[in-house]
């Protein structure tokens, strides 16, 4: 529990960080941002079928809260992988990359979400584990709880992410920001 407590705590205090961190992204990250969640979105939406298409099936139609928590993954990862790129101002030499723990929580949000939003009886772990009137009574009500799982994961990893881009700066933009202010 007090595990819980300190990483709630240390969330609030890193959510406005994330937010300064979004403001100085230039339009490399966006680009990215973009560019990785349009490839999340076509790649999560044709496998799981919610974009229909010939080369996938899906045995159970799709519910209605999956198609926000597709397309919430989708924007989330493309923010998250956009996060990697660096920002056109060059580095101080000298200056270490700072290290990143959280990109094991993006992963496990990836995939939570490929999980929760997918056919239950079409998933092929879910179905030997299981087997079909299994993957339908044990697997399809946890769903919901595995896209809510994915999403605080996704959300913890890019906040936590862009923290990082905020607290461990590069030193020139600290003085361009007091620059920009005085004028």
């Amino acid at each position: 529990m007090r595990r819980t407590q300190r990483l709630l705590i240390d969330f609030r205090r890193r959510l406005p960080l994330a937010g300064a961190a979004l403001r100085w992204w230039g339009s490399r990250q966006w680009a990215v941002a973009v560019a990785s969640a349009l490839a999340m979105a076509l790649l999560l939406g044709f496998a799981t079928v919610l974009i229909p298409n010939d080369v996938f099936s899906r045995d159970i139609p799709p519910m209605p809260w999956n198609y926000p928590v597709w397309l919430a993954t989708s924007v989330l990862t493309g923010m998250l992988a956009a996060s990697y790129i660096r920002p056109a101002a060059p580095a101080t030499p000298g200056t270490a990359e700072p290290t990143d723990r959280t990109s094991r929580w993006g992963m496990a949000g990836g995939l939570l979400a490929w999980f929760a939003i997918g056919c239950p009886v079409c998933n092929k772990i879910a179905l030997l584990a299981l087997g079909y009137s299994g993957a339908m009574t044990y697997f399809a009500p946890l769903q919901p709880w595995l896209a809510a799982l994915a999403m605080v994961l996704t959300v913890l990893a890019l906040v936590f992410r862009l923290s990082g881009q905020q607290q461990c700066a590069i030193p020139g933009r600290q003085a361009a920001e007091r620059e920009r202010m005085d004028s």
